[in-house]
């Protein structure tokens, strides 16, 4: 109709994991074949060599599925041993942990940021003491919509960076903090003697946070110079995404809930076909850009914008 302005429907999306695999979607890559050879996906961390640069997520609470023997928990850890990756472990108590360091994964104890600061003293010392392969937290736990987090009945409480470095100087183990999403918090982190970081917004708990992946550059610029490793997490489902995230700058990623349906489905056997089938498909696209090792990939043969 002549004079008919026509107004185009714009809906607002909040989801963080929605914008964040709409970004990592949007990164396009291009062939290098001539002079490549099969890429090796072995790769180096903390001194030791797993298989692939694609680590387990940091789980809590997974039961026993379809009346299996062993939890979810300690199934994903059997696999991690099995394709040699290391292992990460979230909110749980000591005897749970003896559990999973029984399956004979190297792993990461991830303990929450809890008000009562004995409680993450004491995991952290016994995870160390029954040989644990480091030690971590979760501070993006530490927040909640009322206030100060409450999980499963736990109440967290606000981290500062003394509090951080006072973990980092208890132990001899690798200390690894989760959730970091800014250039600042990456250099604290470095700054109170943390190993490794994990960039994450712990699938989609802030509204609009930006991708790990988009500002993973600017965490790697900022972290220039220091001796910290860098784990992406949040959305990664692939041997492409695994690429992308090594091409921005990180040392690894994290598989989270792509993973589940392997898990609850088959347990050891559906992890390990799911991990094979990363490696297998990073190995391919590090073969067709011209990457021979991990340690060579770079983002040139990545197209954005």
């Amino acid at each position: 109709m002549p004079g008919t302005v026509q107004i185009m429907e714009y809906s607002r999306i909040s989801d963080s994991n929605i914008i964040t695999a709409k970004y990592m979607d949007s990164i396009l890559i291009k062939e290098r074949l001539i002079d490549s050879v099969v890429a090796d996906t072995t790769t180096e961390f903390f001194g030791e060599t797993f298989d692939m640069p694609v680590f387990t997520p940091a789980f809590s609470h997974l039961g026993k599925y379809n009346g299996r023997e062993l939890t979810g928990l300690e199934e994903y850890s059997v696999a991690a041993k099995n394709k040699n990756i290391l292992n990460f472990v979230g909110m749980m108590e000591n005897d749970m942990f003896e559990k999973i360091v029984a399956t004979g994964a190297k792993t990461v104890r991830i303990v929450k940021p809890y008000a009562d600061n004995g409680k993450v003293r004491d995991q952290m010392q016994y995870a160390e003491s029954i040989g644990a392969f480091g030690i971590g937290m979760d501070i993006d736990h530490i927040f909640g919509s009322q206030g100060l987090d409450v999980v499963i009945g736990e109440q967290m409480a606000v981290q500062t960076a003394d509090m951080l470095a006072s973990y980092v100087e208890s132990s001899s183990l690798p200390f690894v903090v989760k959730g970091v999403l800014s250039p600042e918090d990456a250099v604290k982190c470095a700054d109170i003697g943390a190993k490794a970081i994990i960039v994450s917004h712990h699938h989609g708990r802030l509204p609009y946070a930006v991708p790990p992946m988009m500002i993973l550059p600017r965490i790697k610029e900022a972290l220039k110079g220091k001796d910290v490793k860098i784990i992406v997490d949040c959305g990664i489902a692939s041997g492409a995404d695994v690429y992308k995230a090594l091409a921005f700058g990180a040392d690894a990623a994290a598989v989270g809930r792509s993973m589940l349906p392997s898990l609850e489905k088959e347990g050891v056997v559906g992890v390990e076909k799911f991990l094979q089938s990363i490696s297998d498909e990073l190995r391919f696209i590090m073969s067709c850009t011209g990457f021979a090792k991990v340690s060579d990939i770079d983002d040139s043969c990545l197209v954005t914008g």
